[in-house]
């Protein structure tokens, strides 16, 4: 399974941006999806998952109520959707998928990753 990450960029405080991440390769062998960001300096930290079939979504604490993940079985794509942005979301995204259990927050636990996508905010 391959992942392609897009739709960073540069973005003042309080502004939108919508990632997308597109999976190519045995996408029926994917059980989640997930968002996880990095930060200069910190690790790796969950942002949004799905569950590929069912579309359950699940979001870490610091973006609950400003993300909205969404996903498009038919196109194999994956969208982040980010309002209200603060510069605490400056960070390199990544998708990463999971074909061997339920959504988690441990980056250990995907076993295929997109290359990046930067997102830098303004303050």
């Amino acid at each position: 399974v391959q992942l392609q990450a897009s739709g960073g960029g540069l973005v003042q405080a309080g502004g939108s941006l919508r990632l997308s991440c597109a999976l190519s390769g045995r996408t029926s062998s994917i059980y989640s999806v997930a968002w996880f960001r990095q930060a200069p300096g910190k690790e790796r930290e969950f942002v949004a998952g799905i569950s590929w079939s069912g579309g359950r979504t699940y979001y870490g604490d610091s973006v609950k109520g400003r993300f909205t993940m969404s996903r498009d079985n038919a196109k194999n794509t994956v969208d982040l959707q980010m309002n209200n942005l603060k510069s605490d979301d400056t960070a390199v995204y990544y998708c990463a998928a999971d074909g061997t259990g339920i959504v988690t927050t441990k980056d250990s636990s995907y076993q295929y990753w997109g290359q990046g996508t930067q997102v830098t905010v303004s303050s």
